[in-house]
C-alpha cells in the first residue's frame, strides 16, 4: 500500500462514499486532503472514521439547511446531535461547556454496519503517520510544504511583537514575511524566535 498523502485522500474518499451509501443526502466530501493534518478543538483533534462522520453530520446539516453550531462553528447545539444520532454517533453526558454536544462516540450499530470502512482508514492513518513521521523529525514542513501547495497545510500561530496573532502554515510563511496591520512589524512563529535567541 502506498503511503501518499493522495492515497490517504483517496481512502478518506472512500470512507464518505461508504457514509453516503447510507446516508443518500450526503454532499459529495469537496477536499478530503484537507482532513489530513487539520484539528479542530470543537470537533477532535485526530482524524478517524469516528471523526470522518462527526464531519459528515456537518456535511447534512449543511444540506438540510440546519444551522448546529454557534460559537464560531465551536458550540455543537442539539440540533447537531439529533443529526449525530440518525447516524450513529452518540453522547452520554451533558453538553460541554464550550463545545455542546460536540464528542460524539460511535454506537455499537455504526460500528458494525462500518467495520470495514473503520478498519480501511485505520490502516492508511497508520501508514500515512508512519511514512510523514521521518519528516517531521528533521524539520516541520507541514503537508503544504511536501506537496509543494500553499494552502491546506498544518497551521501554526505566528505572534507579532505588539501581541497580536494569526494562524498561518509555516511554508506560507517561509515565503515572504507576514505584516502585522497594527504595528508594520512580521509575524513570527514563537518556536523559530526562541531558537535564534
Amino acid at each position: 500500500m502506498s503511503t501518499t498523502p493522495p492515497v490517504l485522500a483517496a481512502e478518506l474518499a472512500q470512507a464518505w462514499a461508504d457514509i453516503q451509501r447510507h446516508h443518500p443526502e450526503l454532499p459529495d466530501l469537496a477536499a478530503p486532503e484537507s482532513l489530513i493534518g487539520e484539528s479542530s478543538s470543537a470537533c477532535g483533534a485526530e482524524l478517524s472514521f469516528e471523526r470522518l462522520l462527526h464531519e459528515a453530520v456537518h456535511g447534512i446539516a449543511a444540506a438540510r439547511g440546519v444551522r448546529d453550531t454557534s460559537r464560531a462553528g465551536r458550540y455543537h447545539n442539539r440540533r447537531f446531535l439529533a443529526i449525530a444520532e440518525e447516524m450513529g454517533l452518540d453522547h452520554p453526558e451533558e453538553p460541554h461547556p464550550s463545545s455542546g454536544f460536540s464528542l460524539v462516540t460511535l454506537n455499537a450499530e455504526a460500528r458494525r454496519r462500518y467495520r470495514p470502512t473503520i478498519e480501511r482508514l485505520q490502516r492508511a492513518l497508520k501508514a500515512h503517520t508512519v511514512a510523514t513521521a521521518a519528516d517531521t523529525k528533521r524539520t516541520f514542513r507541514g503537508p503544504a510544504a511536501r506537496h509543494g501547495s500553499s494552502g491546506g497545510g498544518v497551521r501554526v500561530k505566528a505572534v507579532c511583537d505588539c501581541g497580536r496573532n494569526v494562524r498561518v502554515v509555516p511554508s506560507v510563511l517561509a515565503q515572504a514575511p507576514i505584516v502585522c496591520g497594527g504595528c508594520g512589524k512580521p509575524f513570527r512563529i514563537p518556536e523559530t524566535v526562541g531558537a535564534a535567541n
